[in-house]
């Protein structure tokens, strides 16, 4: 198994989410090979939970990396979890289409790249097409 998806399966070890159970953990390696984790903290109110890669990422950006290669996802029952649309476009703002969500299903991964898990993820990109669109 890939030491990305060991140490994603570590960080959901560490995870708290006492209400839905549904533990989540996360490994971002940079492109110069530092790897940093994150865990699901939540709360009671689910909207303000703390997302296992929007934790990776704001760790490795608090480190001052701002390019990355690969982001590893895990989940206590191994079924594939994908990034959520909001950890996407955090991961968006950083990271090229092309690069690398691997997703830990067990016995085996799915790799993805970010472009195909959010094809409308918003960039500066998009947001000026659509500002053309509007203006005609």
């Amino acid at each position: 198994m890939d030491d990305l998806v060991e140490r994603a399966r570590e960080a959901v070890e560490k995870a708290y989410c006492p209400y839905s159970e549904y533990r989540v953990g996360a490994a971002l390696r940079t492109t110069d090979g530092a790897v940093f984790t994150g865990c699901n903290v939540e709360n009671a109110n689910y909207s303000n939970s703390v997302h296992a890669e929007e934790m990776a990422l704001g760790e490795a950006v608090r480190e001052g990396h701002r390019e990355f290669d690969r982001i590893a996802v895990s989940s206590g029952v191994r079924d594939g979890v994908t990034p959520c649309g909001m950890c996407r476009q955090s991961l968006a703002e950083f990271c090229e289409e092309s690069f690398v969500v691997v997703c830990d299903r067990g016995d085996d991964v799915v790799e993805y790249e970010l472009g195909d898990l959010l094809p409308a993820a918003m960039s500066l990109d998009t947001l000026t097409a659509a500002r053309r669109e509007r203006e005609g």
